[in-house]
């Protein structure tokens, strides 16, 4: 099984390299390179939890984060970090669940193949990754790692040529095998998630300073 270690090593680094081009680029394209952070909630599948266990149909907070690269006008590439916590239902044994996962996703820019109202803008987005499950509290040792493939959508607003706000809307599948609900279920967590978070989209590239 891959260690969390070399996953977090290999998506900052890979993130790391991005921001580099970032820094280099002379060119007068807002829209090339993107900063991207987001603040919303997760509903997680009934099923994807072990017998006598129920997590709550909502759960605060998800935590989004993501640099997108266009390397087309309609095409790019995006890599997504993203933070979720899920906790028990009322009159339900007692758990808190940390599932982490990272993404490298397909962006698709929809923007003139819809009509959009001025300074509105969507993104489809799509793609594979790797997810983390670690219980807390009384089931630290039940941790889950399987692979995911995720597919969302994003609405943006223009606030200038630089900062976007959005909300986004994902779902996030995961390929995990059954666990055992007495040797080592208990309190994890390993199945599909949906997501709708809040945030903005700073550019990263372009001529700030150029004459108008």
């Amino acid at each position: 099984m891959i260690s969390s270690f070399r996953i977090y090593r290999t998506i900052f680094c890979l993130i790391g390299s991005l921001l580099c081009i970032s820094i280099g680029t002379s060119q007068n394209d807002t829209s090339r390179i993107k900063l991207q952070f987001a603040l919303g909630l997760n509903s997680p599948s009934s099923n994807g939890f072990v017998e006598d266990f129920e997590g709550k149909s909502i759960n605060f907070p998800t935590i989004d984060l993501g640099v997108q690269y266009m390397f087309k006008p309609r095409f790019g590439a995006k890599l997504d970090y993203a933070f979720n916590r899920i906790s028990n239902v009322d009159n339900t044994p007692v758990f808190k669940v940390n599932y982490t996962r990272f993404n490298a996703l397909l962006v698709y820019d929809a923007n003139g193949v819809l009509e959009l109202p001025p300074r509105f803008g969507m993104f489809l987005q799509a793609g594979p990754g790797y997810s983390m499950v670690k219980p807390l509290d009384n089931y630290t040792q039940n941790n889950e790692s399987f692979f995911n493939i995720m597919a969302g959508v994003q609405l943006h607003y223009g606030i200038s040529d630089t900062l976007s706000l959005f909300t986004d809307v994902s779902y996030i599948n995961g390929f995990s095998e059954d666990f055992d609900p007495v040797a080592s279920g208990a309190g994890s967590f390993n199945g599909n998630i949906l997501a709708i978070t809040f945030g903005a989209s700073i550019s990263l590239s372009g001529c700030y300073f150029c004459d108008q």
